[in-house]
């Protein structure tokens, strides 16, 4: 039978979104899920500061390194009505495609007073999207780190503080671009860091800057209908190596965040891994062939979304629908400030449920 969208759907309680961080990174749950062929995946509940236990010397830990810039800006357009604007991702050092919203929508060659700081024009649309061209006289990341606001996912219903301005960021954030943490890095800390590194696991990094679409709704119940946003990535040749020396050691390759696991999995399609630079639209659904990664680092995901697709492919539809009932049941946190998740990727020559359906 086909996947549904209803096939990846679970009830969540509202008060289980969590709406604050921890005071502490790794001070959340970190529930451990291990499937197991032919039986109920293990599951176990254990701290995230335990992670470095769960590591062994010769794994290797893919973390996403970009930082999230302040892409919501409010305005009015030249016509008097008010905007919401926010950025979707750069395509030039002085351009960047963006949701708009606004009473009316503004039109080609129209202009938007943003800030009350400046001013962009809008060139067209780009699907969805709205192709706009700002200032020339200043580095665009420069002009909204200066005048924009730090954008909070939809399911937090507060305005983002300045606590947030460092909590929604990794600590080893460098690269930025992104619309929206890669949520699963806001676990660790430098000390975390430091114990993974005394237990011999190696870290290497790569770059995928997240998109607004990664909260868009899956609006097609046919999900071969479905298609996936578009998101920028970067892998350097030292990731390449560290994989190389992961695999010929018999270690695992961890994968920091669904943003790692696009990024590695993505740029592997052709066979082989390759470092490079590259656009992905990669739709992970069950019966995936992962080429690339062991093991994974996730928050829990929002139903029905693209991201509980590709969770329930890398572990298994019944792992994840039965390792979700056990975290709503033992009121685990959800989302990006809530807990996190440890999944061993199921054998490919184990199908539950759907899992053999596409």
């Amino acid at each position: 039978m086909p996947l549904t969208l209803a096939d990846f759907d679970y009830t969540l309680p509202a008060e289980l979104i969590a709406q604050a961080p921890l005071p502490e990174r790794s001070g959340s749950r970190l529930l451990v899920l291990s499937p197991r062929p032919g039986a109920a995946p293990q599951i176990d509940d254990e701290g995230f500061a335990d992670l470095a236990g769960l590591v062994g010397p010769d794994d290797l830990l893919v973390f996403n390194d970009t930082r999230v810039i302040h892409a919501r800006l409010h305005g009015i357009k030249d016509s008097g009505g008010q905007v919401e604007v926010l950025i979707e991702r750069a395509v030039g050092p002085h351009e960047a495609l963006a949701q708009v919203r606004a009473s009316k929508s503004p039109k080609t060659a129209s202009r938007m007073r943003l800030a009350d700081a400046f001013e962009v024009e809008v060139l067209g649309r780009v699907g969805e999207f709205y192709h706009l061209r700002f200032p020339a006289d200043e580095d665009l990341f420069a002009l909204l780190e200066r005048h924009g606001k730090l954008p909070l996912p939809p399911y937090i219903q507060r305005a983002a503080g300045e606590a947030d301005e460092s909590r929604y960021q990794t600590v080893y954030a460098r690269e930025p671009g992104s619309v929206a943490a890669p949520t699963a890095g806001l676990h660790f800390d430098d000390a975390l860091l430091a114990r993974i590194a005394e237990r011999g696991a190696k870290c290497a990094w790569l770059t995928l800057h997240v998109g607004a679409g990664t909260f868009q709704p899956v609006r097609v119940d046919d999900l071969g209908e479905h298609r996936m946003h578009r998101e920028r990535y970067v892998i350097p040749q030292a990731t390449v190596d560290a994989i190389a020396t992961t695999r010929a050691a018999g270690g695992r390759v961890i994968a920091v965040g669904t943003t790692s696991m696009r990024a590695l999995e993505a740029a592997a399609q052709e066979g082989t891994l390759e470092a490079g630079s590259g656009e992905t639209e990669i739709f992970i659904l069950p019966g995936f062939h992962f080429q690339v990664v062991d093991a994974l680092v996730t928050n829990f995901h929002l139903p029905r979304s693209t991201l509980m697709m590709l969770v329930s492919a890398f572990a298994g539809m019944d792992s994840i629908r039965r390792a979700y009932a056990h975290a709503v049941e033992a009121r685990y946190r959800f989302f990006s400030y809530g807990d996190a998740m440890f999944i061993t990727r199921k054998n490919d020559s184990e199908n539950d449920n759907n899992d053999d359906a596409v």
